[in-house]
């Protein structure tokens, strides 16, 4: 990933810190997520080698777990030396308080989006047939996971942005381009098979990320105090 010119040599530092804790931690998770759901499900359908399996991808898990826990804190030292994460100058302002809260809307927006999601993915695998299959039921964990691991990313947001702090609104509006690309997808797949279901729900998708994203880019400057 190409790193922000602007940056100074310390948040340079952390960035690429932080870049190089994230790799171990997304092996940890999709490769764990994926071993330990499907392999318990076959430790429980069909033979107990299957535990040894779901014993080795909760052991990636936790290695997951513990990379993410390592960039946390890496980010959380990035945030001391980022005008973004510290509470807006304009926050006394009530322009700065409006687009602080409408962005907090807009991110509990995202959650309910993503949780949605989620539950859409864990619904729809009954009809794939994913349950009764160990190989489909760890693939559908790590699908469900990515929404709801969304969900959670955007929940954190919210009190940042209740405390007028503008990078909750940049997070927010990166979370929303994730599901703006895949909505661009299902479209694009709609109307080369000429289904109007995913047309009318991926375009629908894309007017509510797309006014949301546009609506997030004004709220940050507005409580960084600039002109909206």
């Amino acid at each position: 990933m190409r790193l922000d010119p602007n940056l100074t040599p310390a948040q340079r530092e952390l960035v690429l810190k932080i870049q190089a804790k994230a790799k171990p931690m997304a092996y940890g998770f999709v490769l764990g997520i994926p071993l330990a759901f499907g392999g318990a499900h076959y430790g429980i359908t069909h033979a107990p080698l299957g535990f040894a399996a779901a014993a080795a991808g909760l052991a990636l898990v936790v290695f997951g777990v513990l990379s993410l826990t390592r960039m946390q804190a890496l980010k959380q030292q990035l945030r001391l030396i980022t005008q973004d994460a510290w509470r807006s100058p304009a926050a006394h302002l009530p322009g700065a308080r409006k687009a602080a809260t409408l962005a907090a809307y807009l991110n509990g927006l995202l959650v309910l989006l993503s949780l949605a999601a989620t539950g859409y993915l864990l619904d729809k695998g009954a009809g794939w047939g994913a349950y009764g299959n160990s190989f489909g039921f760890g693939g559908l964990m790590l699908a469900a996971a990515l929404p709801f691991g969304m969900a959670l990313a955007a929940a954190t947001t919210i009190p940042q942005l209740l405390r007028v702090i503008p990078a909750g609104a940049k997070v927010g509006r990166s979370l929303y381009s994730i599901i703006f690309v895949l909505a661009t997808t299902v479209t694009g797949e709609g109307i080369k098979g000429g289904a109007p279901g995913p047309v009318v729900a991926g375009g629908a998708t894309l007017l509510v990320c797309g006014g949301a994203m546009a609506l997030l880019g004004r709220a940050a400057k507005r409580m960084r105090g600039e002109a909206g």
